[in-house]
């Protein structure tokens, strides 16, 4: 029977070489993610309670949109690296490739509803 210690078991494995850009991701849409939120529920809060015109015009002003838009995008995105890192972390094989494909999928999926509804309403 072989007692191996944890440095031995993954001595000669190597890194993944992801790990400085998943961390790097995670901290530019953490901070932007900080200043956006509170953004978009102020901006949120205010569009509404008006009629469907007055929601339409208050959205067809660049300002709102532009940060709805960014804090729908950078949030998913986000989102994404999470969910990869779980993945990562659960499933593993082929299994797991195809969850991450599947997850991204969606989530880019979600990006592109989110903004061409952005731009439906703003237009």
């Amino acid at each position: 029977m072989r007692y191996l210690t944890d440095r031995k078991r993954a001595q000669g494995m190597g890194s993944g070489r992801q790990g400085t850009h998943h961390h790097w991701q995670m901290i530019v849409t953490s901070t932007l993610l900080v200043v956006l939120v509170p953004l978009f529920v102020i901006t949120f809060g205010l569009g509404l309670g008006g009629t469907y015109e007055e929601v339409l015009a208050y959205f067809g002003r660049p300002i709102p949109a532009l940060i709805t838009g960014l804090s729908l995008t950078v949030g998913i995105i986000h989102l994404l690296s999470e969910v990869q890192a779980a993945i990562e972390d659960y499933v593993h094989g082929v299994a797991g490739k195809l969850t991450y494909i599947a997850a991204a999928a969606f989530a880019y999926t979600l990006i592109a509803a989110a903004l061409y509804a952005l731009v439906k309403l703003a237009l």
